[in-house]
């Protein structure tokens, strides 16, 4: 039996930001030769885009081409040495990886808990947050070659990871489907509670020795209290990204604002916090239409009610535009738009 595709499928229960969307034509992949199958049957050759939690999406029109829906499932890990490799399924949700680990004692993902989408997304968009990213943890992935219709191993090196970046959205956008993800955890990694409110929110629970849970629990709680939930209000969680400035630019921004939010990086860099410029615009907590920036966390741009994609694109352009404006500084937006 042939691999099912849907045609004019609704894609409204398939992205975080209930945007009201179809597609020309859809396909549930949930083993690796049903890729196999499309790109025999010439699919690839035509428009077609991947999606997994839809977490990092805004559609701005229906799509003409292909939605690649991958919930391909499965986790396993082994011990070698003082590493466990863990190796989990491109449509496993992310988080649920996260406290497979955790369960199994392994650190090195417990920062990352509750970062919407799935694991074949995580090299892609190089995920991270309180301190810890992705490229930290990873070993290697599987993908599959849709102009050859192999499959084929990236390594570390091979990925080219960048602050929320790899090769797979460079060079090789659009080409390749992961369809399995190997991560390569110390297991006797330090913990890491210096980044964000994590060790107050530590020192409120009068926790002075952390466990991997306890860090988890306490970023879940912070992202949370912070985040608004996609079940219940359309959003894909940080819309832009952190721009990173050089040190010039940096000297010559914190003359003029030297309360800006940063983070110092290797090779006399900045990451200046995007949520702070965009407070700083007075964006936080706005709404224009049905569009509301989040009153808790100017990062995140959400869909209050009916808006369309092309609503919450136009309020981004105009949020870029006084950032600009402001700060001489280009915010780059995190979410793919379609």
């Amino acid at each position: 039996m042939g691999i099912q595709i849907l045609e004019n499928a609704a894609l409204d229960h398939i992205n975080t930001f209930r945007i009201s969307a179809s597609a020309d034509r859809y396909a549930k992949i949930t083993k690796e030769t049903e890729l196999i199958a499309l790109y025999n049957q010439g699919l690839f050759a035509a428009p077609f885009f991947v999606l997994g939690g839809g977490s990092n999406v805004l559609f701005t029109q229906n799509y003409e081409g292909l939605i690649v829906h991958m919930v391909i499932t499965g986790k396993q890990h082994f011990i070698e040495g003082n590493y466990v490799y863990v190796t989990a399924a491109g449509g496993e949700v992310w988080n649920d990886l996260v406290w497979y680990c955790i369960t199994h004692q392994f650190p090195g993902l417990e920062n990352m808990a509750l970062i919407p989408g799935s694991v074949g997304a995580s090299p892609v968009q190089n995920i991270g947050a309180y301190g810890v990213e992705l490229m930290d943890v990873f070993y290697s992935c599987r993908a599959f070659d849709t102009m050859t219709g192999e499959y084929v191993t990236f390594d570390k090196e091979a990925c080219g990871f960048s602050y929320r970046d790899s090769i797979f959205k460079t060079e090789y956008k659009g080409r390749y489907i992961i369809t399995s993800v190997t991560y390569k955890l110390h297991l006797n990694a330090a913990k890491n509670t210096s980044y964000g409110a994590i060790q107050s929110e530590l020192e409120l629970r009068a926790i002075s020795n952390p466990t991997i849970r306890d860090i988890a629990e306490v970023v879940s709680h912070i992202r949370v209290e912070k985040l608004p939930d996609p079940s219940m209000i359309g959003n894909a969680g940080s819309f832009f990204k952190n721009p990173i400035i050089s040190a010039s630019a940096f000297d010559m921004l914190m003359k003029k604002f030297p309360n800006a939010v940063y983070y110092s990086l290797p090779n006399q860099e900045y990451k200046i916090a995007a949520g702070w410029l965009i407070e700083q615009c007075g964006w936080k907590g706005k709404q224009i239409g049905q569009v509301l920036i989040w009153p808790k966390q100017a990062l995140v741009m959400t869909n209050a009610g009916k808006a369309s994609g092309s609503e919450i694109y136009a309020v981004s352009e105009d949020i870029i535009q006084d950032v600009d404006s402001k700060f001489d500084i280009s915010l780059e937006r995190e979410v793919n738009i379609l």
